[in-house]
């Protein structure tokens, strides 16, 4: 059910809110700059009218959600912190003082569940239309936006050459093999050998020996490229740009730009973050 209208009519013994904050508080000023009366026809659309108990006051649910991202705050504190101030209980359109905790925390988890894609444009879009009302923003400072965003990795696992020359020697023999292409070997046995030989060598920090298997996963690789290139005409055009992407991983070097780091996902990029506990992530931009 649509939240209920409060009631207008003064409390004889109880003193306005208005008459014990000061009037000039960044929230008072702030409260009287955005429109309340939109916010609160968007939201009452996702209520169904005659069904269940009244909800909860428009303007107290988003008055409370502002306050809790623009301090960042979790849902217990800004109801706790709201019991306490004044300033916060005006700003979500209280007239009286609440001594008592106006709904649960929990409550405000409900409601953002209501929220769908039009909902949270409508209150992006006011904030920004009220920070033009009171000139804390100017639309020439919005004719370019500056996005810092926070890196998502890929889910790939830690990308070595020997991995990558084994994985992508399977990929094109499974190719050949679906294409009837006939290979003089496919290394299976020998390719899982020397990958397993590999890591045991830079575990053991054996380098000399784990590069001079790497190389040896890399040359079974370019005969596999060679065979299949040689019956190109039989691939589809999926299988010619795997074939072109493994191309690209056997013959980049350490210094190349644009590197693939991954086949199953080549948008991934490399990026050192400098932490110390992990220099690098792989991501895609």
């Amino acid at each position: 059910m649509k939240p209920k209208k409060i009631d207008p009519q003064g409390r004889i013994f109880e003193t306005p809110l208005e008459d014990i904050i000061n009037m000039k508080h960044r929230l008072v000023i702030l409260s009287h700059q955005i429109d309340w009366s939109s916010l609160e026809e968007t939201f009452g659309k996702l209520y169904v009218q005659g069904f269940g108990r009244p909800g909860l006051p428009t303007r107290l649910m988003v008055g409370l959600h502002y306050l809790k991202y623009a301090y960042n705050y979790s849902d217990e504190m800004a109801v706790s912190i709201f019991l306490e101030n004044p300033h916060w209980q005006y700003f979500c359109g209280q007239k009286y003082f609440a001594h008592d905790l106006p709904l649960d925390p929990s409550s405000m988890t409900r409601w953002r569940k209501r929220l769908d894609k039009s909902s949270t444009e409508a209150l992006l879009k006011e904030t920004i239309e009220t920070a033009f009302r009171t000139k804390s923003l100017f639309k020439r400072e919005v004719n370019q936006v500056n996005v810092d965003t926070t890196v998502q990795e890929k889910n790939v696992s830690y990308p070595t050459d020997a991995k990558n020359y084994n994985k992508g020697r399977k990929l094109l023999v499974g190719i050949a093999k679906k294409r009837g292409i006939q290979l003089r070997q496919s290394y299976a046995r020998l390719g899982e050998e020397m990958l397993l030989k590999q890591g045991r060598y830079a575990h053991a920090r054996q380098m000399q020996r784990a590069a001079k298997a790497t190389r040896q996963l890399k040359n079974y690789l370019g005969r596999i490229i060679r065979e299949v290139e040689r019956s190109s005409e039989l691939l589809t055009e999926r299988e010619r740009k795997i074939l072109t992407l493994v191309k690209r991983l056997h013959g980049q070097k350490r210094e190349d730009k644009n590197k693939v780091y991954s086949l199953h996902a080549p948008e991934v990029e490399c990026i050192a973050k400098g932490k110390a506990h992990k220099k690098y992530e792989f991501c895609s931009s």
